[in-house]
């Protein structure tokens, strides 16, 4: 038999009832030996109760109620054999049980096996009965045994709880990174395919009357197209491997890309406005200021029409603040509102703690402002 096929938990139950009862065998035979007077002829029947108890250990796991039934049983039939040995088993079926939170057979056994040890109770202390002393040292190492076990059972709880939290940790830790590589994905196609989109209709529209101008656009095309697929490689480089904690394959997008991300934005004329000194912020914050502008000039190149916009970057000392405003018709009731880039957007901002509001604006317009906490550098 391929003892690596089979179940741990079976090859500890069945280590632990094998040493018990080569224990068990060894001592009954030194200890009926001994009180033998040196004589080696040892009754085969006082291994019956040794044999009994140490193999019904085997079944300790899925019935240690009953494993300590037969146990107590056996005990009890080898105390009245002097065949002490036997006891061994009884510990441990007692011990698997209390860490089994079947305390109650427990404490109950230890009461049953001190009344019938030291039956009848009214003769404790009699010529040729259970002396006091005897009885108490027997029903204190009951009452430490239970409270070891008791202790052991505490610990193994508490070992199993921290465990299961940490595996729930890592689980909502997994999901968040699921849920950022899914809005990464979400601004890199959407963006580029748009700017794709529209670059690709310039081109087929002036093709014959401006070829130069339909180069540009191709060109433009190229450029964007060959950016997209270095960032989707950036990302899914991270799914690649097995625990998704691999390091990118680029470095991820930030505020030093705006000026590439404004004049690489077809169909719009983007400007952008620093307020306040610029300064080194948070990774994560950098990385989300630069996506929320990303998916802001997708719907306004998307949805809005307008012609031009402007990001606006204020570095406030505790917070850096990002809009996005186009003088378009506004997506009141354009396909953003109602799809993913919105609630991407505003999920990126909650993620460091911050807010996004987005909606039309008074003079015309759409505006997208985000507030993200930046207290620290990066």
């Amino acid at each position: 038999m391929n003892i690596r096929a089979l179940p741990r938990s079976w090859v500890i139950d069945a280590s632990i009832a094998g040493v018990v009862t080569a224990i068990e065998v060894a001592g009954t035979y030194s200890s009926r030996h001994w009180h033998g007077n040196g004589q080696e002829h040892v009754s085969s029947f006082w291994y019956i109760p040794v044999f009994i108890g140490g193999l019904s250990l085997l079944a300790r796991r899925r019935f240690p109620v009953e494993v300590l039934a037969v146990t107590l049983a056996m005990g009890l039939w080898g105390g009245r054999l002097n065949v002490w040995p036997v006891w061994l088993a009884l510990i441990v079926a007692y011990f698997n049980a209390v860490v089994a939170k079947r305390r109650t057979a427990a404490i109950a056994s230890a009461i049953i096996g001190v009344l019938v040890s030291a039956w009848p109770p009214w003769l404790i202390g009699a010529h040729g009965h259970t002396s006091a002393a005897e009885a108490l040292w027997l029903l204190f190492w009951l009452t430490v045994l239970l409270s070891v076990a008791e202790l052991f059972r505490v610990r193994s709880q508490r070992a199993a709880e921290i465990e299961s939290r940490r595996a729930a940790e890592a689980r909502r830790a997994a999901s968040e990174q699921r849920l950022a590589i899914a809005r990464d994905l979400h601004d890199v196609v959407a963006h580029n395919i748009s700017v794709i989109n529209v670059q690709a209709k310039t081109a087929l529209h002036l093709m014959d009357r401006q070829p130069e101008r339909a180069r540009e656009a191709l060109t433009a095309i190229h450029d964007v197209s060959r950016q997209a697929l270095a960032e989707l490689r950036s990302v899914l480089g991270v799914l690649r491997t097995s625990d998704g904690s691999g390091a990118p394959l680029a470095p991820s997008p930030g505020l030093d890309r705006l000026g590439e991300l404004a004049s690489g934005t077809a169909g719009i004329a983007v400007r952008v406005v620093t307020d306040g000194a610029p300064r080194p912020v948070p990774a994560g914050v950098d990385v989300a200021a630069y996506r929320i502008v990303q998916e802001a000039l997708t719907n306004s190149v998307r949805h809005s029409g307008g012609r031009t916009a402007v990001v606006r970057l204020r570095y406030d000392p505790d917070a850096l603040t990002v809009s996005v405003e186009d003088d378009g018709r506004g997506l009141a009731t354009g396909p953003a509102v109602s799809g993913n880039g919105v609630a991407g957007m505003t999920e990126r901002a909650r993620a460091l703690g911050g807010s996004l509001e987005a909606g039309p604006r008074p003079g015309g317009g759409f505006r997208v402002r985000a507030y993200l906490p930046a207290g620290g550098g990066s």
